[in-house]
Parts: C-alpha cells; sequence; structure tokens
C-alpha cells in the first residue's frame, strides 16, 4: 500500500475514534453520571479525579482494542478483572436506568406498592445470572 493512503486511513480512523470518544463522553457529562457517583459516595471533592478516571479509561479501553496486548496475569487476573468490568458496566447501567427514572415509572405503571426492593434485587441477580451463563456457558 502507498504511504499516502495509510496516513490518510490513520488520519480517518483518529478522527473517527476521537468522534465517538467525544460523544460517549458527552453523554456520560450530560446525563450527570459522573456527579450522580461523586454526590452518592460523598466524594464531591475528587469530582476531576473521576473524570479524569473516565476519559483515561476510554483511552486506555481504546489501546487494549486496537492492540489487543497479552497482559502476564494469568487466569486469577482475568477472573478479578471480569469482577471489576461487570461491577462497572452493572454500576453505569443502574445509573443510567436510575437517571432516567426506569424503576419509579415501572414501579408506577405497576402499580406496584409493596415489594420495590425485591424488584431491585431480582433485577440484578437476573443480570448477574445472565452474565454468568454468558461468560461460562459458552459453546
Amino acid at each position: 500500500m502507498i504511504w499516502w493512503k495509510e496516513a490518510l486511513m490513520a488520519a480517518v480512523g483518529l478522527c473517527s475514534g476521537l468522534a465517538v470518544a467525544g460523544g460517549l463522553f458527552a453523554l456520560i457529562i450530560a446525563l450527570g453520571l459522573v456527579a450522580k457517583f461523586a454526590d452518592q459516595t460523598h466524594t464531591a471533592r475528587y469530582i476531576l479525579l473521576y473524570e479524569d478516571a473516565v476519559a483515561a479509561g476510554g483511552i486506555l479501553g481504546n489501546l487494549v482494542s486496537i492492540y489487543s496486548p497479552s497482559l502476564p496475569f494469568g487466569d486469577a487476573g482475568v477472573g478479578i478483572f471480569g469482577i471489576f468490568a461487570g461491577i462497572f458496566v452493572g454500576a453505569w447501567a443502574m445509573a443510567l436506568t436510575e437517571i432516567i427514572n426506569i424503576i419509579p415509572i415501572f414501579a408506577r405503571r405497576m402499580d406496584l406498592r409493596r415489594g420495590l426492593e425485591l424488584l431491585i434485587a431480582s433485577m440484578a441477580l437476573g443480570r448477574t445470572a445472565g452474565a454468568l451463563i454468558f461468560y461460562f456457558c459458552r459453546f
């Protein structure tokens, strides 16, 4: 391939990645998820650190996705990473659910007056069971 074609492909890829990442970070900030986490954990004084961590996580995730490095952590490291990744995704999903008020709307439409705690716990257990089935029962 000619060098200018490779340079053009690299520039287009970089610009596309920046656009997608910028959109994701704009969504996270517009929904106020980082501020909500800081408020819920009573650590608002670290909000700039949280925002930096979100940006660094996005950048690191892109680099790992592109280069696919092999890390010398073994099976135990993969398991620990999987637990933390699951907690991360679950926390973001629950934060999005709380931000857009899905649970109160669902409870009101179902005329659910008692057992809301059980509903939330069963949603979390169902999500956990689905993730375990996905990761351990793949064929």
